[in-house]
């Protein structure tokens, strides 16, 4: 059921919320001093002033003049402007408002998840780009974090700047490559506009018309229909109640009671405790954690040769989801906040017994995937030259009863409600005119690759008809290498998302994909290179949104497969010079081929031309192909240009 609360109405808030209230000539914050107006363009312009008051903007000569309508609000057209800069634009009503230093150039929207919001400062290279991010013609706009229930006409805040190593170090780093290197192309401003966040889903980026087309979707549009409060309004009540939980005994950490022995005690009772395997979050592996969010209290026995008692040890426990308070034999070792840090603990030499030790790990999650995650070998206990491995079957038991905790209304996080994003940090920006979007999510829809065929195109044209631009260029990130893989060949969640990506570009127009598999870290979602990524992403532009088709702007692109007997030929396109194909470290190419019988080997693979020829022993019927399929599988072709190839597959088995 809704929940109802003794506020205002949702509609009184965004009518009292509203510029039109105001009586004099008010313009959104996107539209400012330091902006960046599309060139070659109509633009569009709006504001809100008293309702019919007469509207006058000027800029370069040119004088467009409207009025306000009922509801307050403004908005008209500038003619098509060449580049160019500094100018001074004034709009005028009952009052003036001046807006200087305004540049004609070129301006792009970019948006995602936390590979696109990933900071300058914190690439590979950020501290040096940092420094040397003086470009007075190349204008930053932050879009503020803001989940809504219902479209906005305004944004949270936010206003234009030059670019300075001041206002491009938490700027996106993918964003001020891709669009520095755009403006030392064509030599024309660039503004950069940058609205994402980490962890999103595409969903909470799309608006509820477009949704509505997607069956998928519809539950979710419905609770939204029935909200009768703020997001805000009801993260405050469920912080009430959640305040009040933990006040109480039902929300004490039992493991941590006064006068008991601590969940840390070597000699507690544990026959009650369950089991689960580390590393690895709690959500996919413990029905009753699956959408848990707090304390779980994590176990194991450690036995260590005589030789060990009495030396310092080195306990490493891979990584935390979020905070971890940790105990051997019962003492505090040691304690980290943040989930991408590896924990690596000094254990006392006293405190280190011939024989059964016990390791003690109490978890704090505090939102999303909890627990020890992260690479097998990173969990280990090292005494001089003993190593035990840790990896494998923990204890484990919540601090207290999962079904006494109030529920979350937005256990993802009302950034992850369907339409919250676009409500919130894009609807305020259209319909200010832009050259293209750029455009790095899909991690947290990985799992939902069929979805994702419709949605991600659905989201598309979706901002394209906001905008009113119906060949608005849409380039984006194909999800980098992230992960491990076995060794033979495998399917997986990550493999099938970059499959929904690639056909995206085969049945959308004007859209292209910068490949980034070659550009990941099997052991971070956060690949710090990013200048390569921009790098990709504006030759994509250079083809796409400006027309330089002779140029090579992505790697070799599969185009069709021939059976020959016992061998398979492939055909590419953009071979850029040549197709290049190289070894990876455990000597294959990362091409594995099948027969009607749907098992997949690893292929020895041969350039002839414009083709690949595959073939594998024990295949004498190949029908079918996959390169680079899994999580990171290496990128091992490519063309002369040094671009690679997208990782494909030529079946349409389903898993």
């Amino acid at each position: 059921m809704p929940m109802k609360l003794s506020r205002l109405p949702l509609f009184a808030v965004f009518l009292l919320a509203a510029p039109a209230a105001r009586a004099t000539v008010r313009l959104p914050r996107l539209v400012g001093s330091h902006m960046v107006l599309q060139r070659n363009q109509p633009l569009p312009l709006w504001g809100w002033a008293a309702p019919g008051e007469a509207v006058s903007v000027s800029f370069r000569g040119a004088k467009v003049q409207t009025k306000a309508g009922a509801d307050g609000r403004w908005t008209l057209r500038l003619p098509a402007q060449l580049a160019g800069g500094p100018f001074e634009l004034t709009v005028q009503g009952t009052n003036t408002l001046r807006l200087t230093d305004v540049l004609v150039g070129d301006v792009w929207l970019a948006s995602g998840q936390s590979n696109m919001e990933w900071a300058l400062r914190d690439a590979a290279g950020g501290a040096e780009a940092t420094t040397a991010a003086n470009h007075p013609q190349i204008r930053l706009f932050n879009v503020p974090n803001r989940a809504e229930i219902r479209p906005l006409a305004e944004l949270a805040g936010g206003e234009w700047q030059a670019c300075t190593p001041q206002s491009a170090a938490g700027f996106s780093a993918v964003a001020y490559f891709f669009g520095h290197e755009l403006q030392q192309q064509y030599k024309v401003p660039v503004g950069l506009i940058a609205a994402e966040w980490g962890g999103t889903v595409a969903e909470a980026w799309t608006s509820t018309e477009a949704l509505r087309k997607l069956p998928d979707f519809q539950p979710a549009l419905a609770s939204l229909a029935q909200q009768t409060c703020s997001f805000a309004e009801q993260e405050a009540a469920y912080a009430t109640r959640l305040a009040n939980w933990q006040r109480s005994p039902e929300g004490q950490d039992h493991g941590l009671l006064p006068g008991q022995p601590t969940w840390a005690d070597p000699a507690l009772v544990t026959t009650d405790w369950k089991t689960m395997q580390l590393p690895g979050v709690w959500e996919g592996q413990t029905p009753e954690l699956r959408d848990f969010d707090g304390v779980v209290w994590l176990r194991r026995d450690l036995t260590l040769p005589a030789t060990a008692a009495n030396q310092p040890l080195t306990l490493s426990l891979a990584q935390v989801d979020d905070e971890d308070s940790t105990f051997f034999n019962g003492v505090a070792i040691g304690g980290t906040r943040g989930y991408a840090t590896l924990r690596r603990y000094t254990v006392p030499a006293s405190l280190v017994r011939d024989g059964r030790n016990v390791v003690t790990v109490r978890v704090t999650d505090n939102g999303s995937g909890g627990g020890v995650w992260g690479k097998p070998a990173d969990m280990m206990a090292t005494v001089g030259t003993t190593t035990v491995p840790l990896a494998g079957e923990w204890l484990y038991r919540a601090a207290y009863d999962p079904a006494s905790r109030p529920r979350s209304p937005f256990p993802g996080g009302t950034q992850n409600f369907a339409t919250a994003l676009y409500n919130g940090m894009i609807a305020p920006l259209h319909p200010f005119a832009l050259k293209g979007v750029i455009w790095y999510q899909g991690e947290s829809n990985a799992g939902r690759a069929e979805q994702y065929e419709t949605l991600f195109p659905a989201l598309i044209q979706d901002w394209r008809t906001r905008w009113q631009q119906s060949a608005l260029p849409f380039l984006f990130v194909q999800l980098a290498g992230y992960m491990h893989d076995p060794a033979e060949p495998t399917d997986t969640d990550w493999a099938r998302l970059r499959e929904a990506q690639r056909l995206t570009t085969l049945t959308v127009p004007k859209t292209a994909q910068a490949v980034a598999l070659d550009l990941g870290n099997a052991d971070d979602i956060h690949p710090r290179n990013k200048l390569d990524v921009g790098h990709r992403l504006a030759l994509a532009a250079r083809r796409v949104a400006y027309g330089e088709t002779a140029l090579v702007s992505s790697g070799p692109t599969f185009e069709k497969l021939t059976q020959e007997k016992n061998q398979l030929r492939l055909t590419f396109g953009n071979i850029g010079g040549g197709l290049v194909l190289q070894q990876a470290a455990d000597g294959q190419t990362s091409f594995a081929i099948a027969g009607p019988d749907k098992r997949f080997v690893w292929a020895r693979a041969e350039v002839q031309g414009s083709t690949v020829v595959l073939r594998a022993e024990g295949v004498a019927n190949p029908v079918a192909v996959r390169y680079a399929w899994g999580n990171d599988r290496p990128a091992t072709l490519s063309n002369k240009a040094g671009l690679p190839a997208s990782p494909f597959r030529s079946d349409n088995w389903p898993r």
